[in-house]
């Protein structure tokens, strides 16, 4: 894994996410997108790949940790877990195996906007993947037993992923000092005092709320034919019954006005530094400034950030900045640096600062930008090789509130970013006021809790 990821694939694992996905991968054009509404709700995108006789099928539910409240943070990744947990038709253990058997692979995952199931198999069996999702849709078995087992699975995962994990716990505290109403404020997977306090009955509320086909979107990319799919799809999905709307949380995070600090103390080999600041999601022009000002900052080893505090000053093992534009609201953009040993923590801190600083003051160059410019638009055109990444990109986009159809902007409006542009993106955004930094002090073995305190600056 590349030195720069460690930090975004931390937090997905922390949050429970077992796939990756980035903003740079690429569907078909919208225009090859085939999207159909069914009776009850059920948003339908289909996707003509005949290149290699294979299909991924992914159902997507416009339900994450956003969606819980406090004191029952990781409602959406236990569901999750207990997707698996089978149905009077097909028993539990019996949904993997089946796919397995069949050649193909299956998984899901929770994020802070959505929840997704996946099946990657031979375009023949795309019916089999269709049916046994339409039957878990609102078939589920929900039974107590196999609730308090696999709460105990999910609080192993959380001790392994999190508590076991410095720089994890790193990221999760920082998170909850950035965001202080807004439910970003608590990680997908949850906390221990949440998971022990719930319920069974908590689960079957939230299948019954978030799990109707009209809070869904049924993705299929592959060698299939589109037409030709179609009644297969109704017959399966269409005589599920809508379900009420959900009702779309609308949480303003107040403005931050002060940094804010928080300072982790855990046995640990190497400090570790964070610093966040607020930026806006899609709706905002200046999310595509902020995704090159991402990539001039980090991407590669000649990005600003590896050059500087690694290469030249020789004080971080790795560096990264790290933002999504993909998010139902506004996030973070954070950059991280891991302290080289002998470095003093707060040198580093300052360097990394300094850097930011320089943005500020002197635009990118013009290679600079163009160089930029060619990794992100790279990325996303090797994107369409992928089926996978096809889908997933269509489901984020459209899940999150973008619309699928968003995807076809990207390239033009990357294209357009100026170096005027990424500097004053810089300049909004990179405010002391509006930066939350998280610091990981390593500590001796032999202190076995963990030390958090806040410090303001």
């Amino acid at each position: 894994m590349p030195l720069r990821r460690v930090v975004r694939f931390t937090r997905l694992i922390l949050w429970g996410l077992l796939v990756t996905t980035t903003w740079l991968s690429a569907p078909a054009g919208a225009a090859d997108v085939r999207e159909v509404i069914l009776a009850n709700g059920m948003k339908v995108l289909l996707v003509e790949v005949p290149k290699a006789p294979v299909v991924t099928v992914q159902i997507w539910y416009k339900v994450g940790s956003r969606n819980e409240v406090m004191g029952r943070a990781g409602l959406s990744h236990m569901l999750e877990h207990m997707m698996f947990k089978g149905t009077p038709q097909h028993p539990k253990g019996t949904f993997s195996k089946t796919i397995r058997k069949n050649g193909g692979n299956d998984n899901a995952f929770t994020s802070q906007d959505y929840t997704v199931y996946f099946e990657n198999l031979a375009a023949d069996r795309v019916e089999l993947a269709l049916e046994m999702e339409a039957d878990r849709l609102r078939g589920l078995l929900l039974d107590e037993k196999e609730f308090q087992l696999e709460r105990e699975v999910v609080k192993e995962e959380r001790r392994l992923r999190t508590e076991d994990d410095p720089q994890a716990f790193l990221v999760e505290s920082l998170f909850a000092q950035a965001f202080v109403l807004h439910p970003y404020h608590w990680p997908i997977i949850g906390w221990f005092p949440d998971l022990d306090a719930m319920t069974r009955e908590d689960l079957k509320r939230h299948y019954d709320t978030y799990y109707v086909p009209n809070n869904a979107a049924l993705i299929i990319v592959g060698d299939i034919k589109a037409d030709a799919l179609l009644p297969t799809i109704k017959r399966l999905f269409e005589s599920i019954p809508m379900g009420p709307t959900p009702s779309q949380l609308a949480v303003a995070e107040p403005e931050q006005r002060g940094e804010r600090r928080i300072v982790v103390k855990r046995e640990a080999q190497v400090p570790f530094v964070m610093a966040g600041y607020r930026v806006p999601n899609y709706r905002d022009a200046d999310s595509y400034p902020l995704t090159i000002l991402e990539s001039i900052l980090s991407h590669g080893k000649s990005s600003r950030l590896y050059r500087s505090l690694v290469y030249e000053q020789k004080k971080a093992l790795a560096v990264g900045a790290e933002y999504s534009l993909l998010q139902a609201d506004p996030e973070l953009f954070y950059c991280f640096a891991v302290v080289k040993p002998g470095q003093k923590v707060e040198e580093v801190e300052q360097a990394l600062y300094r850097e930011l600083e320089k943005l500020l003051a002197v635009p990118p160059t013009a290679q600079e930008l163009q160089r930029a410019k060619n990794q992100v638009e790279a990325s996303y055109v090797f994107g369409q090789d992928s089926n996978f990444r096809q889908a997933m990109l269509l489901g984020q986009a459209d899940t999150v509130g973008a619309g699928w159809r968003h995807v076809d902007q990207f390239l033009e409006r990357i294209r357009s970013v100026t170096a005027a542009d990424v500097q004053r993106v810089a300049r909004r955004y990179f405010v002391q006021d509006s930066r939350t930094v998280g610091i990981l002090i390593p500590i001796p073995p032999s202190k076995k809790a963990a030390v958090v305190s806040s410090e303001a600056r």
